[in-house]
């Protein structure tokens, strides 16, 4: 009888520590494919950015500054290593900023506003950047989820055995943080 119930509890243990192990190989298999993600829509807005600056290029000639920019941070972005995430993500938010000077410097052209194919554009690249934004919501959740089994009892144990890492989180920017200044002083009454 008592070996009997030694090999319940042998076999509860194993049963125990293998579902500790499984979940937590879900949760990183989770959060690489969380980060897999968001470099396919990083890659996706670098597919748009040539023909959204062909698009500019004609009807904006004033503006080669702020193009040539977008043009070296999508070749910087496209050189860093997939492993890079912090680099990964350091060039992509400056693109976005980039994008978004290049945004602002458009409406100065209306007829560039008006044309078919720069609407296009910028809806494909605006729903870009909402995917983009979503993923790196989808992968801070799962960070935290692992990093949360990775701390926890009895899961820290196994974590521990198998040389599991807790993972960074991605980081809003800086410039992303700033309250932005409204005025109403230039409204007329």
């Amino acid at each position: 009888m008592t070996l009997i119930i030694v090999i319940v509890v042998i076999v509860l243990l194993i049963a125990i520590y293998a579902g500790l192990y499984n979940s937590l190989i879900q949760l990183r298999t989770h959060a690489q494919e969380s980060w897999s993600q968001i470099d396919v829509q990083l890659q996706r807005r670098n597919d748009l950015i040539p023909n959204l600056i062909s698009t500019i290029k004609g009807y904006s000639k004033y503006e080669a500054g702020t193009l040539e920019k977008v043009t070296k941070l999508r070749t910087e972005l496209n050189s860093i290593p997939d492993s890079d995430h912090a680099k990964k993500m350091e060039v992509s938010n400056e693109l976005t900023g980039t994008l978004r000077t290049l945004f602002a410097v458009a409406e100065n052209y209306p007829d560039l506003k008006a044309s078919a194919e720069y609407q296009k554009l910028m809806e494909e690249l605006t729903n870009t950047e909402n995917k983009i934004a979503y993923s790196r919501q989808l992968y801070n959740s799962t960070v935290a989820a692992l990093d949360a089994k990775i701390q926890s009892f009895p899961s820290n144990i196994v974590a521990k055995i198998h040389h599991f890492q807790q993972m960074d989180y991605l980081q809003v920017p800086e410039e992303a943080k700033a309250v932005p200044k409204v005025s109403f002083d230039d409204l007329g009454d």
